[in-house]
C-alpha cells in the first residue's frame, strides 16, 4: 500500500548537540497553510537505555511554525508562562532539583475566569504537566493569536484528582462543552490508567465523567481520541509493561459522549520495546488514519488506516524506516485542507534528536 502514497520528509528543528523532542506531550495545530508544534529541547547526553538526554540541563518548551503547509518552518520561543521551573512536561527527564514538580503549589495556578469557545477555530488549547507518578500536576494554556501568545496556566478547577499526568487530547462537543481525554496515575502511584474528564462551562470547572477500560496490565496512557460524524468518540490508547517489552496501541468507543466506553481491538500490536503512542486522524465520516512510532528492528514512523470507524485496520504502512537508534516517534498529526495528513515527531540519525515533519497523500490513506 505504501508504493501508493506520496511522501516527503522535513525537518522542523534540528540543532547538533540537542535533544529536541516529544511532540506528543505538547500539541499540533493548523489553520489552512499555517501550523504551529510544540516541543521540548534540551541538550544531548549519555545514551542510556533509550534516550541519550543530558537530565542536567533544562527541557525547555519551543514551538515551530510554518506557513506554506509544512514544508519550511521557523523555530519561535514558547510564549507562555511555566510554573515552578523554565522545562514543561518534563519532569521525567531532568535531575531533582530541576524538575517543577516539587516548586509547584496547587495555589499557584489560577482557574481561567472568561470561558473558551472550544468550537472557535482560532482558539487552541494545550494541556501541560509535571512529572508521571502519583505527584504528578497538570494544568492548560490558551491562545488567540495562533501560539504567538498563551494565556495561562490555568487550574482543572474542581478536579480533585492525584497524579494527573496530563497532554493535550480534547474533544469539543458543543461551544463550552467539551472533554479532556487524560492520563493519571495508577492507585499504586505508578503510571498510568486513561480517564474522561468533563467541562461544560467552558474551562471554568471541570468534573470527573468516566474512566476507560484498563485491565491492570503495565501501564495505559497518552490517549489520542476524537469525535466521528455519526457523534461516536474513538480514543487509542498507547499500552506497555516497560522499556524491554514491546509496547501495543488499544482503542476504545464511546456512544454516549464518554460515559462509557468500550473496547473496539488492537490495531497495533507492536510498537517495539518501550512501546509509543499513536497520534488519530479523521480522514473522512468514518475514515482514520493512526500514525505512531516503531521502536523495535529498523526503527521508523508507520500508519495504519481504518475505513470503518476504527472497527478494522489495515496492515502496518512505513512513512519512514531510516532511524539509526529506536529512541524516535511521539508523534502528532493532522489532516491539512488539501487532503495530505502531516505528521510531526521526534527522529535521529545516530546523534541529535530533531524534529521531522512527513506529509503523507495517496491511495495509501
Amino acid at each position: 500500500m505504501s508504493d501508493h502514497l506520496q511522501i516527503s520528509h522535513h525537518e522542523v528543528f534540528r540543532r547538533p548537540g540537542h535533544f529536541s523532542a516529544w511532540p506528543a506531550n505538547y500539541g499540533l495545530w493548523a489553520w489552512d497553510e499555517e501550523i504551529v508544534v510544540v516541543f521540548a529541547d534540551g541538550k544531548l547526553g549519555e545514551q542510556g537505555a533509550l534516550h541519550a538526554r543530558d537530565k542536567s540541563q533544562e527541557f525547555k518548551p519551543m514551538q515551530a511554525r510554518s506557513v506554506d503547509g509544512g514544508a519550511t518552518w521557523s523555530p519561535e520561543t514558547f510564549a507562555g508562562f511555566v510554573p515552578g521551573g523554565k522545562s514543561l512536561s518534563a519532569d521525567e527527564h531532568l535531575a531533582v532539583p530541576l524538575r517543577s514538580g516539587s516548586k509547584l503549589r496547587g495555589q499557584d495556578i489560577p482557574a481561567l475566569s472568561t470561558p473558551v469557545n472550544f468550537l472557535d477555530p482560532e482558539i487552541a488549547v494545550l494541556v501541560a504537566r509535571t512529572g508521571l507518578d502519583g505527584r504528578a500536576h497538570s494544568w492548560f494554556y490558551l491562545t488567540r493569536n495562533r501560539g504567538r501568545r498563551w494565556e495561562g496556566p490555568f487550574l482543572f478547577k474542581g478536579l480533585d484528582l492525584k497524579g494527573l499526568a496530563s497532554r493535550t487530547d480534547i474533544v469539543p462537543l458543543s461551544d463550552n462543552h467539551a472533554l479532556f481525554m487524560m492520563t493519571a496515575a495508577k492507585s499504586d502511584g505508578n503510571e498510568g490508567r486513561c480517564l474522561c474528564v468533563e467541562t461544560t462551562d467552558g474551562g471554568l470547572t471541570f468534573h470527573w465523567k468516566s474512566s476507560l477500560p484498563f485491565d491492570g496490565d503495565g501501564y495505559a496512557i497518552m490517549p489520542s481520541s476524537l469525535r466521528l460524524s455519526d457523534g461516536a468518540i474513538v480514543s487509542v490508547v498507547r499500552r506497555g509493561r516497560g522499556i524491554d517489552q514491546a509496547g501495543w496501541l488499544e482503542t476504545f468507543r464511546s456512544k454516549d459522549n464518554g460515559a462509557t466506553w468500550h473496547p473496539l481491538g488492537i490495531p497495533v500490536e507492536d510498537t517495539g520495546p518501550g512501546g509509543n503512542p499513536g497520534s488519530l486522524v479523521r480522514l473522512g465520516p468514518q475514515r482514520l488514519a493512526l500514525v505512531y512510532g516503531f521502536r523495535g528492528d529498523r526503527p521508523g514512523m508507520r500508519m495504519v488506516t481504518s475505513s470503518d470507524g476504527g472497527r478494522k485496520w489495515s496492515e502496518a504502512i512505513d512513512i519512514r524506516r531510516d532511524a539509526v537508534l529506536p529512541d524516535i516517534g511521539y508523534p502528532r498529526s493532522v489532516a491539512l485542507n488539501d487532503g495530505r495528513i502531516l505528521a510531526i515527531y521526534y527522529y535521529n540519525f545516530g546523534k541529535e534528536r530533531f524534529i521531522a515533519a512527513s506529509t503523507i497523500s495517496g491511495d495509501g490513506h
